[in-house]
Order: C-alpha cells, then structure tokens, then sequence
C-alpha cells in the first residue's frame, strides 16, 4: 500500500466557518458577517493557494453544529449554520487555477447517484482539481430529517454502507467511456450509447442500475478521501479510499496507525494500489509558543472550557510544527491535512510561515507541477473499468 513516492511533503487545509476552535468567530477579523458569503470562501481558497498547498477540504453535516456528538447542544453562543460543500467548491472552483477541491458528503443519507453527479461536476468546473470527503452520520436528530430510517444502525455498519455508497459513485464515474461522446455534427451523433454502461450494482445498501447522466470526469476518478479518528473506518480505507486522514497523537501513534491501514488494505487485497495517509492536526501557529499559548487560552475562556479534538491540538511557531510534521512523515505518514484554529490568523500561519520554512528545508513545493488534483499527488489517472481491454 505505498503512496507515491516523493521528496515533498503534501499539505492540505481543512476549512471549517472561521476556525476549527469554537470561539474563532469572535476573534477579530475574524469575519463572522462574512461566513455565509462566497467572497469569504474564495479568500480562505485563494490563501491555502498561495500556499502551494495541495488542496483545501469543505466540513459539511446534516444537522447543525454541535458540542455534543449525539445531539443538538442549543447553544448561540457559536457559529451555527453551514453552507452546502459540494456547491461552495463549485463557486470557488472558476476563482482559482491549481488547488484542489475536497467537499465533504455524508453517505448516510445521500444517494451516490447524486454524489456521482455532484462531484463529476465539480470536476469538470474545475478542469480536474476535485474529491471527495465521505463521512457517515450517526446522530438521530440529522436521520429525522429525512425519515426514511428509524434505525441507522451501529457504526460499523454506517462505515460498511459507506463502503457500498464509494463502489457506487466509482462505477458511475466508470459508466461513460472516455471517448463516449462523438460530438460529430455532420453524422448527427453526439454520443456512441455503446460505450454507455450500466452499473448494476446489487448490495445491502444500495441498488443502481445505471448508467450517470454525466460523462467520465476529467480525472476519471477524482480523489476519494476519508478520516479514519475511529478504528471502525479501517475497512472504509482498505476497501474504497485514495487517502486516509489518521488522528494520532505523537510519531508512535503515526507508526502504528499507518501499520493498521496497512494491514487493513492487504486483507482487502489491495497492498499495491497507491493510497495517501495524511495525519491531521489543529494548529494555533504565532511567533513564540507562548503566545501560541496564550491565545489558545484566551479563546478557551470566551468558550468556557478547554479545547479538545480527535486530532493532535498544536500550539508554537511554524519551525516547530515544520520539526512535528517530518518527525510523523518518517513514521510513515505522506502528508498532512492542517485544522487552522482560527481561520483568519492560523491560515496565513500556514501560508506564510509554515509553507516557506518547508519549501526552506526542501520538503515542499515551489511551484504547482500538476493541472489535476490526481497529478499534484502522484496518483494515475485510473483506466475505466468498463473499457474494452
């Protein structure tokens, strides 16, 4: 299960409202006016692009945030409220040229006859620069908004249906051929329906016949991406991901967490196929660690109590996160996705400080080498399945 091999490190930013901590909102320049406008999503692209970063991912849910896992929390004191991913990438896509578009789905209770569709597009309005985050929903409060299942099952099973909603976004992608539209005005014939597929698809979850409305995206496949913080995605990553975001906490945590993806994906009998596993981390990046610290402190007593996270909670200067993130790259790890804690300071962190002291020592990027998000990660373009040999 190699992941291409490379002398860089890949990064990516995971974008969430104004910030991963929940106090960001209230920082200033924070722009909480702004967080329901495209212009702030474009600015938060348009920086993680000056960057030379590899590409940006959009949160997403079905229900509103909230401090409780299981359940709404009926606080206001926080952002709540989100706009749509998939269509949020699709604006920001015409404003930007190399950074790659990663919105989150839940496979829980979205078709992925839509999803396929969805993300197709996003692909071709961004000439190849798109993924996917799948994810699963376990709470009661985002099932009833849909009503059509009273019991959504254990965790396991959400993450085995999410395998089945991947398989089928997959083939759909597959279901045109290449070379499937003609386009030949003379003839008449703007499509060779031969090279249309079906896909058949017959399990527990799902069953879609086929084929998409909507030709073979410009990568073919784009980028399908998952976290695994829960060892119950294990088997998500081993059958259906291109790349996995792991949660550990320090390098042997990294080690032993790759070492079971590994596992995972030999059983699945798919060790040789190339698959990126980024560690995520939350960052609150200054010039000294301790008003790193200190500002970590000051935004846990506007929330009223200490920040926590699935992910490794980091505070200190961009040299010490640069030491933090090759210490984990030599456990095994190929990039890294990065949580700013508040967008409207620790993005620039990144950008301006993390970024060049990276490139300084070599393990980054000086220029966009790729047109497609596949590309920038050393991934091939996959043959479609359904292609005569």
């Amino acid at each position: 299960m190699p992941a291409p091999s490379s002398p860089t490190v890949h990064l990516a930013v995971a974008l969430d409202g104004a910030g991963w901590h929940p106090a960001a909102w209230r920082e200033p320049g924070a722009g909480a006016d702004r967080l329901f406008s495209a212009a702030h999503w474009a600015a938060q692209v348009a920086e993680a692009e000056s960057g030379l970063l590899d590409f940006v991912t959009f949160e997403d849910s079905l229900a509103l945030q909230s401090t409780d896992p299981a359940e709404p929390d009926g606080r206001t004191d926080q952002v709540r409220g989100r706009l749509d991913a998939v269509l949020t990438a699709a604006r920001v896509a015409p404003l930007t040229r190399h950074i790659g578009l990663v919105p989150s789905v839940s496979a829980t209770h979205t078709e992925p006859f839509h999803v396929s569709k969805a993300v197709a597009t996003l692909d071709y309005v961004s000439a190849g620069r798109a993924g996917l985050r799948v994810q699963i929903s376990e709470r009661p409060d985002e099932a009833r908004h849909f009503g059509r299942r009273t019991d959504i099952g254990t965790t396991a099973g959400l993450y085995a249906e999410a395998a089945d909603h991947i398989e089928v976004v997959r083939r759909l992608w597959d279901s045109w051929e290449d070379d499937a539209e003609i386009r030949d005005a003379a003839t008449g014939r703007f499509v060779d329906r031969a090279k249309l597929h079906p896909v058949d698809f017959e399990g527990r979850h799902f069953s879609v016949r086929g084929p998409s409305i909507t030709p073979r995206p410009p990568q073919g496949q784009p980028l399908v991406t998952a976290l695994a913080s829960d060892p119950a995605a294990l088997p998500l990553l081993a059958h259906g991901a291109d790349l996995g975001y792991l949660t550990p906490r320090d390098a042997d945590q990294a080690r032993s967490a790759v070492a079971a993806v590994r596992a995972a994906r030999e059983e699945a009998g798919r060790a040789a196929e190339p698959l990126h596993l980024f560690g995520d981390v939350v960052v609150f990046l200054d010039e000294a660690p301790v008003v790193a610290e200190r500002r970590l402190q000051r935004l846990d007593a506007a929330h009223g109590s200490a920040y926590t996270s699935d992910a490794h909670v980091f505070t200190g200067t961009p040299e010490q996160l640069a030491d933090l993130l090759l210490e984990w790259r030599r456990a095994g790890l190929s990039g890294f996705r990065l949580r700013p804690g508040v967008a409207a300071h620790d993005l620039p962190a990144i950008t301006r400080g993390l970024a060049p002291e990276l490139r300084r020592r070599g393990l980054l990027r000086r220029a966009y080498e790729a047109s497609s998000l596949r590309g920038l990660l050393g991934l091939p373009r996959p043959a479609n399945r359904y292609a005569a040999a």
